[in-house]
């Protein structure tokens, strides 16, 4: 019970963040380029539910992404249930504590997403973008994505801390109790 009610506010705050990635900081730009909220978004979950809530959410977002906003179904999801894994390991494999480890986990995901995006893209769609354009929108979203997780990362994760005990919860047994 305590987790479809965690997998409900988790889809009340995708909502949310949809509202802020749509409406509010389209009047924050950067040099024209948004910070997208939903690599952090996924990552974070996947962070601390692990990687088999991060994936689904991950091509479920995608594929509401790509149906709203995009020309193709299917390059956001592949994307994000990519960071969906990575989060994953980042979760197996590296503390959550340290901001520093947080701030280079959100960069290299951010990377990744636009690489791994604009690969796709130009490959389904057949697209030519400048690829020093796109070095720069690359580098001004990384910065601002890396700008907003130091920000709410407080909220974040104490939020995380409560999901991570419900999905993950104490899986420790011991011999001698």
């Amino acid at each position: 019970m305590k987790k479809a009610i965690r997998i409900g506010l988790l889809m009340v705050s995708f909502l949310l963040v949809y509202f802020l990635q749509a409406n509010f900081f389209s009047w924050f730009t950067i040099a024209g380029v948004k910070p997208n909220l939903f690599i952090i978004f996924i990552l974070f979950i996947s962070l601390f539910a692990g990687m088999k809530v991060g994936i689904p959410f991950g091509v479920g977002i995608g594929l509401f992404l790509d149906m709203v906003i995009g020309k193709k179904i299917g390059p956001s999801a592949i994307m994000l249930a990519i960071i969906g894994m990575i989060g994953g390991y980042f979760d197996k494999n590296f503390s959550k504590e340290s901001r520093i480890t947080i701030m280079l986990m959100v960069m290299g995901s951010t990377g990744v997403y636009e690489i791994g995006n604009y690969l796709l893209q130009t490959i389904e769609l057949s697209i030519h973008v400048e690829p020093l354009a796109f070095l720069i929108t690359l580098l001004i979203e990384v910065i601002y994505n890396t700008i907003l997780t130091i920000i709410l990362y407080p909220i974040i994760q104490k939020l995380g801390y409560q999901i991570e005990d419900v999905f993950k919860g104490q899986k420790i047994l011991t011999r001698y109790f």
